[in-house]
């Protein structure tokens, strides 16, 4: 087996990330027993991405929540489990809809196979995970049946698009808590749950969560338009390639100030590869990137002010280290 992942998180207590390591290893064992099957090929396709890596980010803010109770109470390992095998589900069907070639610097598995194979492959998962709820209690089975509601809502409402008359930012914000925050928010609920903390607790670590998970995905946004490929691995303007109106995009596209004209222009649909140069350094000048960082900051501060009200415990400072580290990641 490989060797388990490195946490990417800021960390404060040596005990505290010492034990999370642990529970890691032991969420890692589940994760690839979870979908052996006797058919060799079903096991392949589905430990494709498992194997492909991952820092098993949602699997950690579940042992991380799990502080607040009992961290080895029986469940917490097995609901984290069942957040990454969520997780990855939903991205081998990611992959068929976005058409994308490439999954964690691997193949991806419609690539490396076909279509039906990924989706088939990402039914699976959602299957072995279900398998497992069944064992957790029917309050962990309901909860995880409402986040998968929002998981697709959230798809469908970003493969539609905005209704008529509708903000199209509002719009924007309210899928990404559907699609990223939701599960994030789930894996909060879960450690919470599973180790017996209180339900004050558990609705505050479920807040904190959702909102990082939003701004995670908004610090993204940001990060195709100011990284650096050297330092972050991302090439920048990919999302501009591919016509995805992210939040600074969005900024801009509903301004009328004449001197966004003609970024107006070159963002009005995917962005001609011989004018990514000139579409970065526009969009890196503009303001709409202060404002898309001040909500993202917006939402750390959310996420904090739920987190204030927890127990002073080491797993504390590391959720608020997050929220600063979600800040800094995105430049």
């Amino acid at each position: 087996m490989a060797a388990p992942p490195v946490i990417d998180l800021p960390f404060v207590d040596e005990r505290l990330a010492q034990d999370v390591a642990s529970g890691l290893a032991e969420v890692e064992r589940l994760l690839r027993s979870s979908v052996e099957n006797e058919d060799a090929f079903v096991t392949e396709a589905s430990r494709h991405l498992i194997e492909a890596g991952g820092k098993r980010f949602r699997a950690t803010l579940v042992l991380l929540a799990a502080q607040f109770g009992v961290p080895a109470a029986p469940g917490v390992v097995q609901g984290a489990v069942v957040i990454e095998l969520t997780h990855l589900a939903t991205l081998y069907h990611d992959d068929v809809m976005d058409e994308a070639p490439v999954r964690r610097g691997s193949p991806s598995a419609n690539a490396r196979w076909d279509n039906t194979v990924a989706i088939l492959t990402g039914d699976y998962l959602f299957a072995q995970a279900s398998e497992i709820l069944a064992d957790l209690g029917a309050d962990v089975v309901r909860i995880q049946a409402q986040t998968f509601s929002r998981l697709v809502r959230g798809q469908i409402r970003e493969t539609m698009g905005p209704r008529p008359g509708e903000d199209h930012v509002a719009h924007y914000i309210e899928v990404l808590a559907d699609k990223t925050g939701s599960l994030i928010a789930t894996s909060g609920r879960f450690g919470g749950m599973l180790s017996g903390a209180s339900s004050e607790v558990i609705e505050r670590l479920t807040e904190a969560c959702e909102a990082i998970g939003v701004a995670w995905q908004l610090g993204d946004d940001l990060l195709d338009v100011a990284s650096d490929s050297v330092e972050s691995g991302k090439t920048p303007g990919t999302d501009l390639r591919e016509g995805v109106r992210t939040l600074p995009v969005l900024y801009v596209l509903a301004s009328d100030a004449p001197e966004d004209a003609r970024l107006r222009e070159l963002l009005a649909g995917p962005v001609a590869e011989k004018d990514i140069e000139e579409t970065l350094g526009l969009l890196r000048a503009n303001s709409a990137m202060d404002r898309a960082r001040a909500e993202l900051v917006s939402w750390t501060d959310r996420a904090r002010e739920a987190l204030a009200g927890l127990p002073d415990i080491p797993a504390r400072a590391a959720y608020l280290a997050l929220c600063n580290y979600v800040i800094e990641r995105s430049g």
